[in-house]
């Protein structure tokens, strides 16, 4: 009986495989997850390869404890993908494929102990449905949305039906339970709903997408707010559902998740689920199995949606697609964007890229002629061009951070029966506490930040480390009780704006606000009722909802990202500004965007107002151009943190020195980080920057080679960050 051996990886933070022995007698192929013996303990851990001849000493080698799968777990060119994302991004391989799985699969469970039980209309359940025989509302329900297919008890729960309900049609035999592996979904039986008429361009890009369904190509649909490219993904994926293909959506953020599910389950009538992170380990294994076993027609989810298996997957639509909350900040740090378009290639499936205000490296992207530019320059919803105005805020009377010209616009569109956004990216009361009379300011000893007055709790909190410590009764550095609030945060401005407009309903909207499940969605639905209301939020505001009664939208302070360190904050700034801009004026009613500035000159506000997003793009790109910074060139970063300053700076000392021999590679640190100091570590950086990727993939090899055999790399905590969005 011969012996074979096989390379598994493991979710340790390693770059390496780890040989294993087998009896071949059983063959285990690559894909498939085994238990082995690591230490003295036991591991899950997927095959990677195979080979009959081994790296090492045949009897110094462990044997596998079981396998836990007759066939791969991941699907052919998911598994590739991730292979490739595991390299391009620098990342541990068993990490990377780890990430992929559902949590049960993680721990070694089996699929099918996995699968959570189904409830099914009965027999005499239909019948009674359709002689209408049934009296209560809530089974009535039940039994409607158990009409198309079984449903699982967590989706009766979302819908509206309670245990107890569920209990008593058990009882009377009108559904059953049943658990068994799910059946591919019936794409013959779309039906559409609603659809709506698309005007030119829309229609163009429908069939331009629509004519080469079967091959790879990356579109970028750049259209303006309220343009309706949702109306084109819809259009789009309902000739995908015809082919009897699936379809991938990837939305930026878990409060985009609901709404976009909504609208979708409205036009089509076939199985689709949610994934994102609120959700728990059962509803995860659940969308993770539909997908891979074809029962769900669509998937629509955030950044780590990228990572499911498809067993048919025909379409895959990235939507705010500019967003940087689909790139992973830590541990597996991918980009879902990226990754994607990779699968894609792979697959030979079309992608739609979608965003009012593209990213630089996709406009770049399509002048080197990789992407296919679709442009929707009307807006479908507006019967009116957005009206833009800076109010300048030098020597004006303050209340609260409004200037008196914004309440005086508040007012009277309130009056109007329409409703205010005001947008303001700062959470809590207050930025900081100082003291009137020695200037000091409340500072976290832990980072180099100010901590942020929360009234509501009667704490100050650092935002960067989530360290609380009670709010000061007096000064720490000269004891004196005259403190004072410093910059203003949402809570203030709520309070505010209350004692202006006190009959108003005020909605605030930010992560403290939001926390309970559900309550996000509630404030939605209330908003969307219509009645006059402010709606005061951060940047969870500004990502593609659709308000149809606001007319107003203010940007309480844009003076913040026109001076920073990162070369990307322009872009980020302007892209911020179109989409709150946008917030405002999406239906019959005319819209006006307020921007306080104390530098209603400078260039960019000016650029914005006056020409547009596509304008100032195409002169971000040129200034990217002139100093050779991504997206014209590649970019890697490392990041270092330690409790000893000088041990960061000794390690990048030394990292350049082993990437002097790199030619074409540019080299700049050890930097301090635009936040020098967090949770009480220094932190600093070593930029790489060079004309191939194949330069910056070189660099990181060398790296990962070097950073062992330095002296100091037991002293810090490093990561590796290949195409990094932010500098912090």
């Amino acid at each position: 009986m011969s012996t074979a051996f096989l390379q598994v990886a493991l979710p340790v933070p390693m770059r390496t495989v780890f040989d294993y022995k087998t009896d071949a007698s059983g063959k285990i192929l690559p894909g498939c997850r085994v238990r082995v013996p690591f230490g003295k303990r036991q591991m899950i851990g997927v095959v990677v390869g195979t080979s009959d001849q081994p790296n090492f000493d045949p009897d110094k080698i462990k044997s596998i404890d079981t396998c836990l799968d007759s066939s791969p777990i991941y699907e052919p060119t998911l598994f590739e993908a991730l292979r490739w994302a595991a390299s391009y991004f620098q990342a541990p391989i068993g990490e990377v494929l780890f990430h992929a799985l559902p949590p049960q699969l993680r721990e070694g469970k089996n699929i099918s102990a996995c699968r959570p039980e189904q409830i099914q209309l009965t027999t005499l359940g239909k019948k009674h449905l359709l002689h209408a025989t049934v009296r209560g509302e809530k089974q009535k329900l039940a039994l409607q949305a158990l009409e198309k297919w079984p449903q699982s008890r967590a989706k009766l729960k979302t819908l509206g039906v309670s245990p107890a309900t569920i209990k008593s049609l058990l009882d009377k035999q009108w559904v059953e339970k049943k658990i068994e592996t799910p059946l591919s979904c019936d794409f013959t039986q779309l039906t559409i709903q609603d659809e709506k008429h698309l005007n030119p361009e829309q229609a163009l890009a429908v069939t331009t997408i629509t004519k080469q369904l079967d091959r790879f190509q990356t579109y970028l649909l750049d259209g303006v707010t309220g343009s309706g490219k949702t109306e084109v993904y819809l259009q789009t994926i309902r000739q995908v559902l015809a082919t009897g293909k699936q379809v991938l959506i990837l939305v930026p953020e878990i409060g985009l998740t609901p709404q976009t599910l909504q609208r979708f389950e409205q036009r089509f009538n076939l199985p689709l689920y949610p994934w994102h992170s609120a959700l728990n380990d059962t509803e995860k294994f659940t969308a993770w199995d539909a997908a891979r076993t074809g029962s769900a027609a669509m998937i629509i989810g955030t950044r780590s949606a990228s990572l499911l298996p498809f067993q048919n997957l025909g379409l895959i639509v990235v939507d705010e697609e500019h967003d940087l909350s689909f790139k992973q900040q830590e541990g597996f740090r991918y980009h879902a964007r990226d990754f994607v378009i990779y699968r894609a290639w792979k697959t030979q499936v079309p992608v739609i890229l979608g965003s009012a205000t593209p990213s630089l490296e996709s406009l770049y992207n399509v002048h080197q002629q990789k992407y296919q530019h679709l442009l929707l320059t009307k807006s479908a919803m507006q019967s009116h061009q957005t009206q833009f105005e800076l109010v300048d805020m030098k020597q004006q009377k303050l209340h609260l951070g409004l200037s008196s010209q914004v309440l005086v616009e508040i007012k009277a569109t309130l009056s109007r029966g329409e409703q205010v956004l005001l947008f303001l990216n700062r959470r809590g009361y207050a930025n900081a506490l100082l003291c009137h009379e020695c200037g000091w300011l409340t500072e976290c000893s832990r980072c180099s930040a100010f901590t942020t007055y929360h009234k509501i709790w009667q704490q100050m909190v650092c935002h960067h480390c989530s360290s609380t410590a009670p709010v000061p009764h007096q000064c720490l550095e000269c004891g004196s009780t005259q403190l004072v609030s410093v910059g203003h945060g949402t809570e203030q401005i709520e309070e505010g704006l209350s004692e202006q407009f006190p009959d108003t309903t005020i909605y605030r909207i930010d992560r403290d606000s939001t926390r309970r499940k559900g309550s996000l969605e509630k404030q939605f639905s209330d908003i969307l009722k219509g009645k006059p209301c402010l709606i005061i939020g951060t940047q969870m505001l500004a990502k593609g909802h659709h308000f149809p009664r606001v007319s107003l939208a203010v940007i309480i302070d844009v003076d913040g990202g026109l001076y920073s360190a990162d070369f990307r904050a322009q872009e980020r700034l302007a892209q911020l500004i179109v989409q709150v801009a946008g917030r405002a004026g999406r239906a019959a009613i005319a819209g006006k965007v307020l921007m306080q500035t104390h530098h209603p000159e400078h260039p960019l506000l000016q650029d914005l107002i006056n020409n547009g997003y596509a304008h100032f793009s195409r002169l971000a790109l040129e200034e990217r151009q002139a100093a050779q910074f991504p997206p014209i060139r590649q970019m890697a970063l490392v990041r270092v943190s330690s409790l000893d300053a000088q041990a960061c700076q000794s390690f990048i000392e030394g990292l350049k020195v082993a990437l002097s021999p790199i030619e074409e590679l540019q080299a700049f640190g050890p930097m301090p980080a635009l936040l020098e100091k967090k949770a009480g570590k220094f932190r600093f950086q070593l930029q790489m920057i060079a004309k191939k990727r194949s330069t910056i993939q070189k660099a990181a090899a060398t790296l990962l080679t070097a950073i062992p055999k330095l002296p100091t790399h037991r002293q810090v905590k490093w990561s590796l960050d290949i195409d990094p969005q932010d500098l912090y």
